[in-house]
């Protein structure tokens, strides 16, 4: 499983709005993408939106957001035109047992 974790920054005021309309139209499509959400935070004193999304087709995480991006284009609005900032880092799992 490849993962990434997402940081964003929204703009004033749209946190929420943001927040609402990544569950309603975002994570569907993921899914139907074949990712996986580990989980999705909010940090509302400092205004972020924090995820966790990762998948394991064998086509690998790059080319399953490049359909993605294809799919998000018919989206009946755009969630990112609440942030200001978006942050993405890959992240390579840690081997321990018992996890």
């Amino acid at each position: 499983m490849e993962w990434e974790l997402r940081m964003y920054q929204a703009k004033p005021g749209r946190l929420n709005a943001f927040a609402d309309e990544w569950r309603e139209h975002v994570v569907p499509l993921r899914r139907r993408f074949g990712f996986e959400i580990l989980g999705a935070w909010t940090v509302p004193e400092q205004n972020q939106f924090v995820w966790i999304v990762g998948h394991d087709g064998p086509a690998g995480l790059d080319t399953a957001a490049e359909a993605y991006a294809e799919g998000r284009k018919a989206l009946p609005v755009d969630p990112g035109r609440h942030l200001d900032v978006i942050d993405t880092r890959r992240m390579t799992g840690v081997p321990y047992p018992g996890l």
